[in-house]
């Protein structure tokens, strides 16, 4: 694979079932379903061609995956970061120091933010608004994060809050009236009339896509005339979203503490499959691998320098889709620049409630195959034993 492909083929097929989740009568999009979290709980079958080496082809930098502080997780408790089922800002501002204190060894904020950032960036803040209100990225941890970002001397006007589709994110309060100053960007976006097309009958979408990057696999996508809008397109290749190729220079991660069946959907599946177009077609056969291997490629990899998974609400069952019974208060954060052993650390936490909850008595079998897929990648450290857990009790 050249890394330049200009097919863009679609088709037909309805791949994904609607789900409602509570809260606002909030309709999750499609790729809300049975199918990844079904894919996340099953071994793998035998995989299809992918265009992996051409990922390690690219030189690193300083900022590759797994970033300034391989195998190093903090993980910062605070009991009393919810109160009266809602989130307390000064908790989660207390939080938020701590760990970026005790990850960087830094005694200010601002120069702790000052080892990932500066003021020249454009800062891309990925978050997870998928599950709809009930379980989205909590605003109280992009206003904080906004804030000490504010602090070192970051612009406002130099800060993008993006996921893969717009409309969620407004769906979900990330407006520009909430985030005065900031960015607010999707890949697939609607109009104001609410078409996803132009005058043109072209997706805005396409528009959003960079086709000089790709993730290509030997796995056709095949989609009907509802779902397209959500994929971009079909066919064999997954383009990367000119907000990581071209609107911005670093990422901050910001996914949810949540479960995908028996594993979890948190830093490297928020970016891989938020990054990229035509995803459907990967859960089947490559969930494992594609959650990975797209993390590998240079928009992702050489740009993503700090993951803070949001686990003040999250999730034990029903994920990534918010199902209210499921719902739990971790009353923690986790932060890192090694996505693979936060997603490890995440994963211990998620397996044992789980357990807690007798859903399954160990951890599920397939459940860590991403994490060792990545390792094998160069992304990160997905062993237990040699993981630097390092754990702050604030209340």
């Amino acid at each position: 694979m050249s890394g330049k492909n200009e097919n863009h083929p679609s088709g037909r097929r309805n791949f994904f079932k609607l789900l409602t989740a509570g809260g606002a009568g909030f309709v999750l999009s499609p790729i809300v379903a049975s199918a990844p979290v079904e894919a996340a709980e099953k071994m793998p079958q035998a995989k299809p061609a992918t265009n992996i080496q051409d990922a390690l082809k690219f030189p690193r930098n300083a900022n590759s995956m797994p970033g300034l502080f391989p195998g190093a997780v903090t993980r910062v408790n605070h009991s009393g970061c919810i109160q009266d089922k809602a989130i307390q800002q000064k908790a989660v501002d207390q939080m938020l120091t701590a760990a970026m204190l005790n990850l960087t060894g830094k005694k200010s904020v601002k120069k702790a933010w000052r080892k990932f950032v500066s003021p020249d960036d454009i800062i891309g803040l990925k978050v997870n608004p998928v599950a709809g209100k009930l379980l989205t990225t909590s605003h109280e941890l992009v206003k904080a994060v906004i804030a000490q970002l504010e602090t070192a001397g970051i612009p406002r006007k130099n800060i993008v809050i993006w996921d893969r589709r717009e409309m969620e994110l407004h769906e979900t309060g990330f407006l520009p009236e909430n985030y005065p100053g900031i960015t607010i960007s999707g890949t697939e976006q609607k109009d104001a009339k609410g078409s996803f097309f132009d005058t043109n009958g072209k997706l805005y979408g396409e528009g959003m896509i960079d086709k000089e990057w790709f993730y290509w696999a030997d796995v056709e996508g095949s989609y009907d005339e509802y779902t397209m809008p959500y994929m971009v397109n079909g066919g064999k290749h997954s383009y990367y979203t000119k907000i990581c190729t071209k609107q911005v220079t670093k990422i901050i991660n910001l996914p949810i503490l949540k479960n995908a069946g028996g594993s979890v959907t948190l830093c490297l599946k928020n970016l891989s499959y938020g990054a990229i177009s035509n995803t459907g077609r990967l859960h089947e056969k490559l969930w494992h691998d594609s959650v990975a291997e797209i993390c590998a490629f240079p928009p992702i990899r050489d740009k993503v320098v700090l993951n803070i998974v949001d686990g003040l609400i999250g999730c034990y069952n029903g994920g990534p889709a918010a199902n209210p019974q499921f719902i739990c208060q971790y009353n923690l954060l986790l932060a890192g620049t090694d996505p693979v052993a936060v997603d490890r650390i995440g994963l211990n936490i998620v397996s044992q409630k789980r357990i807690e909850m007798k859903l399954q008595k160990e951890e599920a079998p397939a459940a860590s195959l991403f994490l060792k897929r990545a390792e094998e990648l160069g992304l990160g450290i997905g062993d237990n034993s040699r993981i630097n857990l390092k754990t702050i009790d604030l209340a």
